[in-house]
C-alpha cells in the first residue's frame, strides 16, 4: 500500500511535528514533508485525520503472555494469529511472546508453535512477534507470582541451547533468578550470545543482583513484583535495579502492581531513558470479568485485576494505550515522554531500533493514529492498514 498521512500532529524521535504529510510505500515510511500536501501523490491515497489526532510510533510490548482468550502456551497458530490481530486493534505493533513456567515439552512445543507463526505467516495481519520472552522455568520458588512452583528448574544452557536450536533461535528475552545454582553462569552464556538476561521472580540479594549485573543482565522484570524488596539492611535487587545504569525496568503501570508514587519514584530514579511500559497481559485481556487460565491454573478477573485464588497477582488485563494513559498520570509525563518508553525504548533493548520503533525516514511504517483521547483510530504494521476503529 502506498498512502500519506496528514492532519494529526506527528510524534517522530527528536519533535513533534504538525501540518505535516507522513508517505508510505513498500512498507517504509518514505518522507516526511512539512508541506502537508493534500492531493494524491504518484499513486499515493491520502488519509486525513483531525488536527487534534496525534500520529505515533507503534507499541513494542515486551511481555505479553496472552489476550481475548489466547495465550502463547496455547501453541497453536489460531491463537497466536488472534493475539496479533487483537494487539494491533490496542496500538501494538511488535512484542514478544511470553510464555510461563511449565512441563518442558510444554515450554518446547509453544517455542516451536512461535517459531512456525513467524516463519510461514508472511502476510501481515497485525502485531509482528519480534521473539519469545521466557519466563520461567529458572526461577525462584520464593518468588513464584503466578507461575507453577512444581516445574521450576534450575538453570541449565544444555536445554536452553535445545530450545534455541528446536525454534531457530526465537528466544530473545530471558528472566531468571540469578541467585539460583548456575545462574551467572547462564546469564554469562546469555551476554555472549546477545540474548538479554533479565532478573525475576528471584530473591536474590543486593550483592547478588550486582554480581548478575557485571556477569550481563541489563533487564529487570515487572519491577518490584516477585522480587526481593527494599529493606534498610538489605537493599535486595530492587534497590540493585534502581541504582544501575545498566538496567532497564520493566513496569506494569496499572495501577495495582505499582502504586502510582511507586512509579513517580522509578522515573526519577531511572529516567525516561532507562523505563520500558509493558502489560504482562494475560488471555483475559479485552474480555469481562470471569475465571481464566494461566499457566494451568484458575485466574479469577474481578474489575480487570486478575488474581489467584489466595490473592496473588497473576499478570494483568492491561493495554498499552492504557499503561500509557496511566503512566502521564501517575508521573506528568509529557506523551512524548510516555511513547518513548512505549516504542523507542523497547525497540533499544530488542537490539532493532534502526529499523523500527521511531517514525524516522527509512524505517519500517509502523504506526498508530491516536484521537483526543489517546484512543486507537488506526493501527499500520509494515505499511499495511491492519486495524481501523469503526
Amino acid at each position: 500500500m502506498n498512502f500519506i498521512i496528514t492532519g494529526p500532529l506527528v510524534y517522530t524521535e527528536r519533535a513533534i511535528l504538525s501540518e505535516a504529510a507522513i508517505a508510505v510505500s513498500d512498507g517504509l515510511i518514505r518522507s516526511i514533508d512539512m508541506r502537508a500536501e493534500r492531493e494524491k501523490i504518484g499513486g499515493h491515497e491520502v488519509i486525513h485525520f483531525p488536527s487534534n489526532y496525534y500520529l505515533v510510533p507503534g507499541f513494542i510490548d515486551l511481555h505479553v503472555h496472552g489476550v481475548n482468550g489466547h495465550d502463547v502456551m496455547d501453541a497453536t497458530p489460531h491463537a497466536l494469529n488472534m493475539m496479533s490481530q487483537t494487539l494491533a486493534a490496542q496500538g501494538t505493533t511488535g512484542f514478544l511472546a511470553t510464555t510461563m513456567t511449565a512441563k518442558v515439552n510444554e515450554i518446547e512445543n509453544a517455542l516451536i508453535a512461535v517459531r512456525n507463526f513467524m516463519k510461514e505467516n508472511r502476510e501481515i495481519k497485525g502485531a509482528a512477534i519480534l521473539g519469545v520472552h521466557l519466563e520461567g522455568p529458572f526461577i525462584s520458588p520464593k518468588k513464584i507470582g503466578a507461575q507453577c512452583a512444581s516445574d521450576i528448574l534450575k538453570p541449565d544452557i544444555e536445554l536452553f541451547q535445545r530450545w534455541q536450536d528446536k525454534s531457530a533461535h526465537v528466544i530473545k528475552l530471558v528472566t531468571l533468578a540469578p541467585e539460583l545454582a548456575d545462574g551467572m553462569e547462564f546469564i554469562r552464556y546469555l551476554r555472549k550470545n546477545n540474548i538479554i538476561a533479565a532478573v525475576g521472580h528471584s530473591d536474590a540479594t543486593y550483592a547478588e543482583t550486582l554480581t548478575a549485573i557485571a556477569e550481563g543482565t541489563i533487564y529487570a522484570t515487572h519491577l518490584f513484583n516477585a522480587m526481593r524488596g527494599i529493606h534498610q539492611r538489605e537493599p535486595g535487587a530492587v534497590m540493585a535495579a534502581l541504582l544501575s545504569e545498566q538496567i532497564s525496568t520493566e513496569l506494569i503501570v496499572d495501577g495495582v502492581h505499582l502504586h502510582p508514587a511507586i512509579v513517580q519514584l522509578i522515573l526519577k530514579l531511572k529516567t525516561k531513558e532507562k523505563m520500558i511500559v509493558a502489560t504482562d497481559a494475560m488471555r483475559a485481556t479485552c474480555l469481562g470479568d470471569g475465571i481464566y487460565d494461566l499457566g494451568g491454573q484458575n485466574v479469577k478477573v474481578k474489575e480487570g485485576v486478575a488474581t489467584l485464588a489466595e490473592g496473588t497477582l497473576a499478570g494483568s488485563t492491561l493495554t498499552m494505550p492504557a499503561a500509557i494513559k496511566n503512566l502521564m498520570r501517575f508521573t506528568q509525563c509529557s506523551l512524548f515522554d510516555a511513547l518513548k518508553m512505549a516504542t523507542e525504548n523497547p525497540a533499544k533493548m530488542l537490539g532493532i531500533f534502526h529499523e523500527q520503533g521511531s517514525i524516522a525516514l527509512g524505517k519500517k511504517a509502523d504506526l498508530v493514529v491516536l484521537d483526543e483521547e489517546l484512543n486507537v483510530v488506526m493501527t499500520i504494521c509494515t505499511g499495511k492498514i491492519v486495524y481501523c476503529k469503526s
